[in-house]
């Protein structure tokens, strides 16, 4: 509750408080906010200007708890620390606005387990419970079982994900495929022929485009055996990294699963006297990329794209199964030609 500087907590206006300064009855203010547009002008600008003038507002839990309400739009997200995701985030909201919805976002993990995670059943749980009209989940979630069970009849879309298929549920992800194709155009342009990549762990998008990395490396008739095993963590990209430099015939030019697995790459790469004279490529385009001390040619994999058709996708009656939204190459220093 308010208070009113004399140290007295000031009751919280209601609805019944806004319809005896307007004189109409409470079921009338209910009926103006949950739909204006059955009310007349003249009664409408009552209700508003009382509502105004004693500083009411509804509450949103309560109209969703009791079902009055379907403008609101649940946004679960595996990583909130992650700003490719922050950036899906951002995206959906503004989409979600615009549609007239409001977007309410939680963290889907429990924090500490990086390497692990493990689904906030509580959050999960809480945000099941005020009833969402639909859903979109962020990332790389596990347990998603739990999710749907959690989220009733609500619709989900899936964003920045490759998730085992749901019934019901739409994916708009970046075309990895066309990603890894653009880096390694790119490297063979510069003259690389023996192309590394570190990844594969961690999950369906890991696994995902290293698959995609051996296809680009296929169409240019190259040899795709130089696959190190990384998460998407820095630690695990310089131990990868460190294992294909540390080989017979090591590659000449590296690419990573995203941008901090580079970041680690970069530092395998300076350990060992090599840097100006290995490429390194990223995923992602983080701001981390684009840092004067990285300069990390990266895949921009459009995020706000992404962000903003998942909203679309849940607003609409549309059931396109997987969006696939086309990336493009951000190229920067690290991406050296051979031999420089």
């Amino acid at each position: 509750m308010a208070d009113d500087g004399t140290g007295t907590a000031l009751r919280r206006p209601t609805m019944r408080d806004v319809a005896e300064r307007a004189g109409v009855s409470k079921s009338l203010v209910s009926l103006a906010f949950s739909s204006p547009d059955a009310v007349s002008p003249q009664r409408l600008a009552r209700i508003l200007d009382a509502a105004e003038a004693l500083g009411f507002r509804p509450n949103r839990v309560a109209r969703s708890l009791n079902g009055l309400r379907d403008d609101f739009v649940g946004i679960l997200v595996a990583d909130s620390r992650n700003p490719v995701f922050a950036e899906v985030v951002d995206a959906a909201r503004v989409a979600l606005s615009a549609g007239g919805r409001l977007g309410l976002m939680t963290s889907a993990v429990l924090p500490g387990s990086p390497s692990r995670p493990e689904l906030d059943l509580e959050a999960v749980a809480m945000l099941g419970d005020l009833q969402p009209s639909g859903l979109i989940v962020v990332g790389s979630v596990p347990s998603m079982d739990r999710v749907v069970e959690a989220m009733g009849p609500a619709r989900i879309v899936i964003a920045s994900a490759r998730p085992e298929r749901l019934a019901g549920a739409a994916t708009v992800r970046g075309d990895d495929e066309v990603g890894l194709r653009l880096v390694v155009d790119h490297l063979a342009s510069l003259g690389h022929r023996r192309i590394g990549h570190v990844g594969g762990a961690g999950g369906r998008v890991a696994s995902g485009r290293a698959a995609a990395f051996a296809a680009a490396m296929g169409e240019h008739g190259l040899d795709a055996s130089r696959i190190a095993e990384s998460d998407f963590s820095e630690a695990a990209g310089f131990r990868a990294a460190g294992e294909l430099l540390d080989r017979a015939e090591p590659p000449t030019a590296i690419t990573a699963v995203n941008d901090l697995a580079a970041i680690g790459v970069t530092a395998a790469v300076r350990q060992r006297g090599l840097t100006g004279s290995v490429a390194v490529t990223g995923y992602d385009n983080t701001y981390l990329a684009a840092l004067g001390a990285v300069e990390l040619t990266s895949v921009d994999p459009d995020n706000a794209t992404i962000g903003r058709r998942a909203a679309e996708v849940l607003l609409s009656d549309e059931d396109p199964g997987e969006v696939l939204v086309a990336p493009t190459l951000r190229v920067r220093a690290s991406s050296v030609p051979l031999g420089a």
